[in-house]
C-alpha cells in the first residue's frame, strides 16, 4: 500500500505541474477554444476508460497486475512533458491521449492490488489513503510549477520540461519498491469459463447513479478557466490547484475511513450535494475571492467521495472479480467524461459560465437522490471479502 502510494505522489507531482497550466497554455498561447479544451480532456479520459476495461479484465485473467502498473506508469511519465513542444492544439491532444494510454493500463490493476492488501474493515481507509498521497503529489507539483514561473522567471514551456523529473522517479519506485504477493484467489491464471463469469447484478446496481453524476461532472480545467476569468491572475492559478489539492489530501483519509465505519453509500450522497452547491457557487460567483473559496470546499467533496466509491467497487464483487469491476468503473466514468466536458463546452461557448455550471449542479443533484434510493438494497446485499 505504501509504494502504490508513492507512486501516485510522485506521478501526481510530474502530472500537477502541467496540469493547473495547460488550459491557459491551450488558450492563451494555442489560440485555442473553450470548447477544444472540453474535446482534449474529455477525449483523452475516454481513451483511458476504455483500456482500464480490458487491462482490469487481463490483469483478472493472467492473475498479475504488477506489469500493466509499471507499463501504465512509464508510458505516461515518458510523453507527458512533451507538451512543451506542443505547437498546436491537435498536438497537445496527441500528447494527452498518449497520456492516458498510460492511465488506462495501470488503472484498474492498481487498484485491484490495493484492495487485495488490506483486510476489509480498512478498505474505505487504504483507498482514502491513496488518494491522499496522489493529492499530496497534486499540491507538490503546482508549487514547483509557481516556483518555476515567479522565482526563476522560466517560460511555460520550460516548466512543463521539469515534470519529467517526479515522472521518472515514480516508475523507478513501481519497478522497485511495488510487490506483488498473488494470494490463493488469484493463485492461478483465470481461464475457460471462469474468465467469463459475469459481474453481479449489485455492481451494476451500484454504479449506475455514479454514471450520471459522471455526466455533470466535466473536466477541473474549466474550474481553473472560471478562476482566470473571476480574476485570479494566471501567476497564482497554480496556488488555487494546491489549496484544493491541501484539501482533498486532508479529507481523504479521514471520509475513507469514515465509510467504513457508516456506509459507502452515505459519505458518497453528501459528496455529491456539497458537489452540486460548489457549482451553483461557481454559477453564481462575481469576484476573485469566490473562487478560492468554492476551489476549497470542492476539495472537501472528493475526500468523501473518492476512497468511498472505490471500496464500494470493492465491496460488491468477489476477489477474483476486482480487476474486471474497477476496470469497468473506471471506463464507464472515463467514458461518460468525454461528452461530460464537450457538452459543458459547448453550453458556456453558446450561453455562459453560469449556465454550464448550473446544469452540472443538477445532475449531481439528480444523481444523489438516486444513490441514497439505493441505500436500503445495500443493507440487503453482502459484502464481498
Amino acid at each position: 500500500m505504501l509504494a502504490l502510494a508513492a507512486v501516485s505522489f510522485l506521478t501526481d507531482a510530474s502530472s500537477e505541474i502541467i496540469a493547473p497550466l495547460l488550459p491557459l497554455f491551450l488558450v492563451g498561447t494555442l489560440g485555442a477554444s473553450v470548447q477544444m479544451v472540453g474535446v482534449i480532456e474529455g477525449a483523452a479520459e475516454a481513451v483511458a476508460a476504455l483500456l482500464k476495461v480490458a487491462s482490469g479484465w487481463w490483469s483478472d485473467r493472467v492473475s498479475r497486475r504488477k506489469p500493466l502498473i509499471v507499463l501504465g506508469y512509464g508510458l505516461a511519465s515518458l510523453v507527458r512533458p512533451m507538451v512543451a513542444i506542443a505547437q498546436t492544439g491537435a498536438h497537445v491532444l496527441a500528447i494527452r491521449l498518449t497520456d492516458r494510454v498510460g492511465k488506462g493500463l495501470r488503472g484498474a490493476p492498481r487498484d485491484a492490488l490495493l484492495a487485495a492488501s488490506v483486510p476489509v474493515e480498512q478498505r474505505g481507509r487504504a483507498f482514502g489513503f491513496h488518494r491522499a498521497a496522489d493529492h499530496a503529489g497534486a499540491v507538490v507539483g503546482p508549487l514547483i510549477a509557481l516556483a518555476c514561473l515567479q522565482w526563476l522567471a522560466m517560460p511555460m514551456r520550460h516548466v512543463f520540461w521539469v515534470a519529467a523529473v517526479p515522472g521518472a522517479l515514480a516508475v523507478l519506485v513501481a519497478l522497485v519498491a511495488v510487490k506483488e504477493e498473488r494470494p490463493a484467489d488469484l493463485a492461478a491464471p483465470i481461464r475457460g469459463r471462469e474468465a467469463r463469469v459475469a459481474l453481479p447484478t449489485r455492481f451494476w446496481a451500484g454504479i449506475a447513479p455514479v454514471m450520471l453524476f459522471t455526466l455533470g461532472n466535466s473536466t477541473d480545467a474549466f474550474l481553473l478557466l472560471r478562476a482566470s476569468q473571476l480574476g485570479v491572475p494566471t501567476a497564482l492559478i497554480p496556488l488555487v490547484w494546491v489549496a484544493l489539492h491541501v484539501v482533498k489530501s486532508a479529507s481523504s483519509t479521514p471520509g475513507g475511513a469514515l465509510s467504513d465505519r457508516i456506509g459507502r453509500r452515505p459519505l458518497i450522497v453528501a459528496g455529491w450535494l456539497l458537489y452540486a452547491a460548489v457549482y451553483a457557487g461557481f454559477a453564481l460567483a462575481e469576484a476573485q475571492w469566490h473562487a478560492w473559496a468554492l476551489f476549497a470546499a470542492y476539495g472537501a467533496v472528493f475526500g468523501l467521495t473518492e476512497g468511498s466509491e472505490k471500496a464500494l467497487v470493492a465491496d460488491l464483487v468477489a476477489p477474483a472479480q476486482r480487476g474486471t469491476a474497477f476496470g469497468w468503473y473506471h471506463g464507464l466514468v472515463g467514458a461518460a467524461a468525454l461528452p461530460a466536458s464537450v457538452l459543458f463546452g459547448y453550453v458556456w461557448d453558446r450561453y455562459s459560465a453560469g449556465t454550464a455550471f448550473a446544469m452540472g449542479a443538477g445532475l449531481a443533484v439528480g444523481a444523489a437522490i438516486w444513490m441514497a434510493l439505493s441505500a436500503n438494497q445495500q443493507q440487503r446485499e453482502p459484502v464481498a471479502l
